[in-house]
């Protein structure tokens, strides 16, 4: 099983903030432009990504639209699969301690969103209970990979379909962002690349559920 992270967001600069991570130089990702200091953990877009039009199935086994369910609450996006042996995990429980440490009323605003990028070994069942050791209302997302694979690109985010190798192992390549999307508008503001820690989650969330730039 090989993890490959793909960097397809943004300028040069602000790739080099994800700290590890692959790209073929052939992404054809919609590109983001970006404010603010690079010694920043999130990077403020310049045009902010509308959210994508997405239903799959969640954790339970029901259909889950992502637009509605999620409409007029900060949300936190994530591409990634439960298989994966680092930058999946550590970023799901970055997001799960900085989440600890908010307010209760701002724990229940919050929308963290998981979406797999491995639909065909991320069934409800293993997406639900590998989220749940992280926290138990993070929201878990499977379903169709094409459909997943154009959600993640209209938002910057490159992810190719699971490879398997002749030794039998997996290769899935995925980008490492956390998409920060504001309640006011539904659209996402800010950007954090792999290696955000959650002292650095938790100091912008308070200002992300008010729809601030951190």
């Amino acid at each position: 099983m090989r993890t490959t992270i793909k960097i397809g967001v943004a300028l040069a600069a602000v790739a080099a903030l994800a700290g590890c991570g692959s790209s073929s130089g052939d992404s054809k990702e919609p590109l983001a432009v970006v404010s603010g200091a690079a010694s920043k953990p999130g990077t403020l877009l310049d045009d902010p990504f509308s959210k994508p039009r997405l239903t799959l199935t969640d954790t339970h086994g029901k259909p889950y639209d992502l637009v509605k369910e999620t409409a007029g609450r900060p949300v936190l996006l994530f591409f990634g699969y439960t298989h994966c042996p680092d930058v999946c995990p550590t970023t799901m429980s970055d997001l799960a301690i900085a989440k600890s440490r908010l307010s209760k009323p701002d724990q229940e605003k919050l929308r963290v969103v998981f979406v797999s990028t491995d639909p065909a070994r991320d069934t409800p069942q293993r997406l639900g209970s590998w989220l749940a050791a992280q926290d138990k209302d993070f929201i878990g997302l499977t379903g169709d990979f094409g459909t997943i694979q154009k959600a993640a690109k209209s938002v910057g985010v490159g992810i190719e379909k699971p490879v398997t190798e002749k030794d039998g192992s997996i290769t899935v390549t995925h980008g490492a962002e956390v998409l920060a999307f504001w309640p006011k508008d539904d659209k996402g503001h800010v950007l954090y690349m792999s290696g955000t820690t959650s002292d650095e989650f938790a100091a912008d969330l308070p200002k992300l559920i008010r729809s601030e730039a951190p």
